[in-house]
């Protein structure tokens, strides 16, 4: 039997929340009313959605969040309301439940940055970004900030996808094309030269042993790539793609930066700061290094220059703002930084991808053509 969460205040004003069992919501209502309880909201849960899975949200989706989310706690409404409101506006039936998971779990007493970790469908980033917003008491400023960086990074995300969707379907046709080639045409030329006692040249023998392979180990062949397809997608550590570890380190560098530059100009020390700040990057292990050199009287730029990630440019900004007390602003222009720097270089791998992908798929037909035009003039020759 479908179950139903649900909020009321009873006789003496006090509210209750708690599952009421029922065949339809004017049932639960009905039994609620029986109680003497006036129900103030109500909603199923996910024992009533059965066959409804949880996966990984998009970045459009936590940009959503963040937004949503940091507009009701600016407005005055506790993280539970604001949680129960975004589960009954949530058009998608599964981010709906993933919401009401986390109602159940704050409401559970749990904090929200650790229901988000185990549910496991938000980023480590932003369950980090909310864990330092809760114990500085600056969550919805630290999630607004968290709105303009997946908004950020998903319009970045477009516009590569957006530069690479020609190439590809170039790739995916010339590709149709080569099997075609290989599977249909080349056989046929191929049992021609058998009748004519004639030995094919070496690019097409090349092309019909690459077809050979291609007929003999095709379903294998698709079986593992299906296989690792799957792979990646449940993969949750990102792939070491050539250039891709220069581009995590500046993203990672803009959102301990501006979360750092939050933080302190809330009024949370420096060392603090540093260490809430920490889990966002995947090697936090070296922010709080310099959490320890700022604590034993480093600077916080001597501090960086010696165990942080950070270049020369971005010490010298660092050491500019403390020498004029304004850390928070440099280091929020480091964090914008390190974000244009990701950005250009994003752009950059997609503008080169593209022309990369066309020319390797120019070099593969053209060889096709090559190896199948190639008997062709044989034959011709013969006749003549």
């Amino acid at each position: 039997m479908p179950a139903y969460r649900y909020t009321a205040y009873d006789a003496a004003g006090k509210m209750l929340s708690g599952v009421v069992e029922a065949s339809g919501e004017p049932g639960a209502l009905s039994q609620l009313a029986e109680r003497k309880l006036v129900v103030v909201d109500i909603a199923p849960t996910e024992t009533a959605r059965k066959g409804l899975t949880l996966r990984a949200l998009p970045l459009d989706v936590h940009y959503l969040f963040c937004k949503s989310l940091a507009g009701y706690l600016k407005s005055g409404l506790p993280v539970t309301d604001a949680l129960r409101l975004l589960a009954k506006q949530s058009p998608d039936p599964r981010l709906a439940l993933a919401y009401e998971k986390l109602l159940e779990d704050v409401q559970g007493g749990r904090r929200l940055s650790t229901a988000m970790e185990q549910l496991g469908i938000f980023r480590e980033s932003l369950v980090g970004m909310v864990a330092s917003g809760e114990q500085s008491g600056s969550l919805p400023v630290i999630l607004r900030r968290g709105a303009d960086l997946f908004r950020q990074e998903h319009e970045l995300r477009r516009k590569v996808k957006s530069a690479l969707t020609y190439p590809l379907v170039m790739l995916v046709f010339g590709l149709g094309v080569v099997v075609f080639l290989l599977t249909y045409v080349v056989p046929k030329f191929a049992g021609l030269f058998a009748e004519l006692g004639q030995v094919l040249p070496l690019p097409t023998r090349i092309l019909l042993a690459v077809a050979d392979g291609v007929s003999w180990a095709g379903l294998p062949l698709a079986g593992l790539g299906a296989l690792a397809f799957f792979w990646l997608r449940r993969r949750k550590k990102p792939l070491n793609i050539p250039g891709s570890a220069a581009l995590r380190e500046r993203i990672a560098l803009s959102l301990v930066f501006s979360q750092v530059a939050t933080l302190v100009e809330a009024g949370i020390p420096l060392v603090q700061a540093l260490e809430m700040a920490a889990p966002l990057d995947r090697n936090p292990e070296r922010w709080k290094a310099v959490a320890d050199l700022v604590r034993q009287g480093h600077r916080f730029a001597a501090a960086l220059e010696k165990e942080g990630p950070v270049t020369e440019d971005v010490v010298y900004m660092i050491r500019v703002g403390e020498m004029g007390n304004d850390l928070p602003e440099a280091l929020r222009n480091a964090a914008e930084n390190a974000w244009e720097v990701a950005q250009a270089r994003m752009e950059r791998l997609a503008n080169l991808a593209g022309p990369a992908l066309i020319l390797l798929l120019g070099s593969g037909v053209g060889f096709v053509v090559v190896a199948v035009l190639l008997p062709i003039f044989d034959i011709s020759a013969l006749v003549k």
